[in-house]
Protein backbone atom coordinates (compact mmCIF):
# COMPACT_ATOMS: atom_id res chain seq x y z
CA UNK A 1 0.00 0.00 0.00
CA UNK A 2 0.90 3.63 -0.39
CA UNK A 3 2.74 6.03 1.59
CA UNK A 4 -0.67 8.10 1.30
CA UNK A 5 -2.72 5.14 3.04
CA UNK A 6 -3.29 5.71 6.62
CA UNK A 7 -5.01 3.11 9.42
CA UNK A 8 -8.12 3.97 10.44
CA UNK A 9 -10.44 2.06 12.92
CA UNK A 10 -13.49 0.12 11.58
CA UNK A 11 -15.79 -1.95 11.68
CA UNK A 12 -14.35 -6.11 12.60
CA UNK A 13 -10.56 -4.61 11.79
CA UNK A 14 -8.48 -1.89 11.17
CA UNK A 15 -8.84 -0.94 7.63
CA UNK A 16 -5.99 0.60 5.49
CA UNK A 17 -7.92 4.08 3.85
CA UNK A 18 -6.86 5.49 0.49
CA UNK A 19 -7.65 8.30 -1.78
CA UNK A 20 -9.93 11.25 -2.02
CA UNK A 21 -9.42 12.77 1.62
CA UNK A 22 -12.37 11.79 2.95
CA UNK A 23 -14.30 8.90 4.66
CA UNK A 24 -14.15 6.36 2.47
CA UNK A 25 -17.17 5.15 0.20
CA UNK A 26 -15.99 2.34 -1.36
CA UNK A 27 -14.78 -1.18 0.11
CA UNK A 28 -11.84 -3.07 -1.65
CA UNK A 29 -11.44 -6.71 0.02
CA UNK A 30 -9.67 -9.25 -0.83
CA UNK A 31 -9.64 -12.78 0.12
CA UNK A 32 -5.90 -12.75 1.00
CA UNK A 33 -2.91 -10.15 0.81
CA UNK A 34 -1.78 -12.18 -1.98
CA UNK A 35 -4.58 -11.17 -4.03
CA UNK A 36 -2.78 -7.35 -3.56
CA UNK A 37 -0.92 -7.34 -6.69
CA UNK A 38 -4.21 -7.78 -8.74
CA UNK A 39 -6.81 -5.49 -6.43
CA UNK A 40 -4.09 -2.86 -6.19
CA UNK A 41 -5.38 -1.82 -9.88
CA UNK A 42 -8.68 -0.56 -7.93
CA UNK A 43 -7.32 1.43 -5.51
CA UNK A 44 -5.12 3.13 -8.22
CA UNK A 45 -7.77 3.79 -10.38
CA UNK A 46 -10.37 5.31 -7.59
CA UNK A 47 -7.17 7.25 -6.28
CA UNK A 48 -6.81 8.93 -9.36
CA UNK A 49 -10.56 9.89 -9.43
CA UNK A 50 -10.47 11.06 -6.25
CA UNK A 51 -12.65 8.80 -4.95
CA UNK A 52 -11.85 7.57 -0.94
CA UNK A 53 -11.55 3.81 -0.56
CA UNK A 54 -10.88 1.81 2.89
CA UNK A 55 -8.73 -1.53 1.85
CA UNK A 56 -8.91 -5.44 3.90
CA UNK A 57 -8.16 -8.95 3.51
CA UNK A 58 -11.92 -10.21 4.53
CA UNK A 59 -11.28 -13.92 3.58
CA UNK A 60 -14.52 -15.91 3.39
CA UNK A 61 -13.07 -18.83 4.38
CA UNK A 62 -10.25 -18.18 6.66
CA UNK A 63 -12.39 -15.62 8.57
CA UNK A 64 -16.35 -16.40 7.80
CA UNK A 65 -17.45 -14.27 10.67
CA UNK A 66 -15.42 -11.18 10.48
CA UNK A 67 -16.22 -11.43 6.62
CA UNK A 68 -20.12 -11.36 7.43
CA UNK A 69 -19.95 -8.48 9.94
CA UNK A 70 -18.05 -6.79 7.35
CA UNK A 71 -20.70 -6.91 4.62
CA UNK A 72 -23.40 -6.13 7.15
CA UNK A 73 -21.78 -3.11 9.06
CA UNK A 74 -20.22 -1.28 5.32
CA UNK A 75 -23.37 0.49 4.65
CA UNK A 76 -23.91 1.73 7.89
CA UNK A 77 -19.77 3.17 7.81
CA UNK A 78 -20.57 4.96 5.13
CA UNK A 79 -19.47 2.52 2.62
CA UNK A 80 -21.27 2.85 -1.09
CA UNK A 81 -19.95 0.20 -3.18
CA UNK A 82 -17.86 -2.91 -2.30
CA UNK A 83 -15.28 -4.37 -4.82
CA UNK A 84 -13.97 -7.84 -3.70
CA UNK A 85 -11.95 -9.74 -5.30
CA UNK A 86 -10.86 -13.54 -4.63
CA UNK A 87 -9.15 -16.44 -6.89
CA UNK A 88 -10.22 -20.35 -6.93
CA UNK A 89 -13.65 -20.70 -5.05
CA UNK A 90 -14.27 -16.68 -5.06
CA UNK A 91 -16.87 -16.95 -2.61
CA UNK A 92 -16.21 -13.96 -1.23
CA UNK A 93 -17.93 -11.45 -3.60
CA UNK A 94 -21.19 -13.54 -3.40
CA UNK A 95 -21.22 -14.12 0.39
CA UNK A 96 -20.10 -10.02 1.02
CA UNK A 97 -23.70 -9.48 -1.84
CA UNK A 98 -26.17 -11.41 0.40
CA UNK A 99 -25.52 -9.13 3.46
CA UNK A 100 -25.81 -6.01 2.10
CA UNK A 101 -27.91 -4.04 0.08
CA UNK A 102 -24.69 -2.22 -1.62
CA UNK A 103 -23.68 -2.82 -4.90
CA UNK A 104 -20.96 -5.64 -4.93
CA UNK A 105 -18.90 -5.84 -7.64
CA UNK A 106 -16.94 -9.04 -8.24
CA UNK A 107 -13.00 -9.15 -9.52
CA UNK A 108 -12.05 -12.98 -9.96
CA UNK A 109 -8.54 -13.28 -9.51
CA UNK A 110 -6.08 -15.65 -11.18
CA UNK A 111 -4.49 -18.37 -9.98
CA UNK A 112 -1.56 -20.84 -10.71
CA UNK A 113 -4.42 -23.21 -12.41
CA UNK A 114 -7.23 -22.29 -14.46
CA UNK A 115 -6.22 -19.14 -14.97
CA UNK A 116 -8.95 -17.39 -12.86
CA UNK A 117 -11.91 -18.89 -14.83
CA UNK A 118 -12.68 -20.96 -11.69
CA UNK A 119 -12.99 -17.62 -9.98
CA UNK A 120 -14.97 -15.61 -12.60
CA UNK A 121 -17.83 -18.84 -13.07
CA UNK A 122 -18.07 -18.78 -9.46
CA UNK A 123 -18.71 -15.10 -9.21
CA UNK A 124 -20.60 -14.71 -12.40
CA UNK A 125 -23.02 -17.67 -11.61
CA UNK A 126 -24.64 -16.13 -8.46
CA UNK A 127 -28.11 -17.23 -7.66
CA UNK A 128 -31.43 -15.47 -8.37
CA UNK A 129 -31.95 -12.45 -5.80
CA UNK A 130 -28.28 -12.34 -4.92
CA UNK A 131 -26.65 -9.79 -7.63
CA UNK A 132 -22.63 -9.64 -8.20
CA UNK A 133 -21.42 -7.25 -10.97
CA UNK A 134 -18.81 -8.92 -12.48
CA UNK A 135 -15.56 -7.75 -14.08
CA UNK A 136 -12.89 -9.80 -16.47
CA UNK A 137 -10.51 -11.65 -14.90
CA UNK A 138 -7.72 -9.73 -13.24
CA UNK A 139 -9.65 -6.58 -14.06
CA UNK A 140 -9.53 -4.93 -10.91
CA UNK A 141 -9.12 -1.51 -12.56
CA UNK A 142 -12.59 -1.54 -14.35
CA UNK A 143 -13.88 -2.80 -10.58
CA UNK A 144 -12.47 0.14 -10.21
CA UNK A 145 -13.30 2.54 -12.22
CA UNK A 146 -16.93 0.54 -12.20
CA UNK A 147 -17.32 1.43 -8.48
CA UNK A 148 -17.19 5.06 -9.34
CA UNK A 149 -19.13 5.27 -12.26
CA UNK A 150 -21.98 3.88 -9.86
CA UNK A 151 -21.15 6.78 -7.60
CA UNK A 152 -21.23 8.91 -9.90
CA UNK A 153 -25.16 8.33 -11.11
CA UNK A 154 -25.69 9.69 -7.79
CA UNK A 155 -27.55 13.38 -7.38
CA UNK A 156 -25.26 15.76 -6.21
CA UNK A 157 -22.12 17.69 -6.16
CA UNK A 158 -19.68 14.71 -5.82
CA UNK A 159 -21.92 12.75 -8.09
CA UNK A 160 -21.39 15.73 -11.18
CA UNK A 161 -17.55 16.11 -10.02
CA UNK A 162 -17.36 12.18 -10.44
CA UNK A 163 -19.47 11.90 -13.87
CA UNK A 164 -17.08 14.80 -15.36
CA UNK A 165 -13.51 12.87 -13.86
CA UNK A 166 -14.95 9.85 -16.13
CA UNK A 167 -15.98 12.22 -18.97
CA UNK A 168 -12.35 13.50 -18.81
CA UNK A 169 -11.34 10.09 -18.28
CA UNK A 170 -12.70 8.65 -21.36
CA UNK A 171 -11.56 11.99 -23.68
CA UNK A 172 -7.89 11.06 -22.65
CA UNK A 173 -8.66 7.27 -23.50
CA UNK A 174 -10.24 8.72 -27.11
CA UNK A 175 -7.24 10.76 -27.23
CA UNK A 176 -5.01 7.63 -27.42
CA UNK A 177 -6.49 5.63 -29.36
CA UNK A 178 -6.97 8.46 -32.02
CA UNK A 179 -2.56 9.09 -31.08
CA UNK A 180 -2.28 5.56 -31.85
CA UNK A 181 -3.98 5.40 -34.66
CA UNK A 182 -2.02 8.19 -36.20
CA UNK A 183 1.50 6.67 -35.20
CA UNK A 184 0.26 3.11 -37.13
CA UNK A 185 -1.06 5.13 -40.41
CA UNK A 186 2.61 6.88 -40.42
CA UNK A 187 4.55 3.56 -40.27
CA UNK A 188 2.60 2.46 -43.10
CA UNK A 189 3.35 5.19 -45.19
CA UNK A 190 6.92 4.96 -44.34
Amino acid sequence: MSSEQQTSSGGAADRAAAGGGGAPVVGVVMGSDSDWPVMEAAVLALDELGVACEVDVVSAHRMPEEMLEYGRTAASRGLRVLVAGAGGAAHLPGMLASVTSLPVIGVPVPLAYLDGMDSLLSIVQMPAGVPVATVSVGGARNAGLLAARILGAGEGAEAARLRGAMDAFRGALRDQAHAKGAALRERRRS
